[in-house]
């Protein structure tokens, strides 16, 4: 399998195996119009398996997503064929519109103009809440 290098872009790399499609779909990646690849199964000396994004454009992300669903990753900046930054991406404190509150009454809700925002209630099994009526995110 061949895919070209990258000369300006991101990296999106040591996705947990399975979790490139999810992160495709947060990041809204479906919308660019410039090559997207997405490579699944990877081989990797440390987790086993991994899945890899690349985005062939020099694109803001929403480095909270990339957080949210597979705290861990590495986002690697690409100028001119060169890694010029690596970032590994932690679990967020907040999210904000981001995932949407499940629960009908809460007041996000019912509200159209008030942002979603979840809270970091539970580290270790990754568990966010609502701010607003503490429904848990699933």
């Amino acid at each position: 399998m061949n895919i070209d290098a990258i000369q300006n872009g991101i990296v999106i790399d040591h996705i947990s195996a399975g979790r490139s499609l999810r992160l495709y779909e947060l990041l809204g990646l479906e919308k660019l119009d410039c090559s997207v690849a997405i490579i699944k199964n990877a081989h990797s000396e440390k987790r086993g398996k991994k899945d890899i994004i690349k985005i062939d454009a020099d694109i803001p992300v929403n480095l909270d997503v990339i957080g949210y669903v597979d705290p861990g990753v590495s986002v690697n900046l690409i100028r001119d064929g060169v890694l010029v930054e690596k970032k590994t991406i932690d679990m967020p404190e907040t999210l904000t519109n981001v995932i949407f509150c499940r629960n009908p009454r809460c007041i996000c809700s019912t509200e159209q103009e008030l942002n979603h925002v979840f809270k970091l209630t539970d580290r270790k099994n990754k568990v966010y809440r609502c701010l607003y009526c503490e429904t848990k995110a699933t």
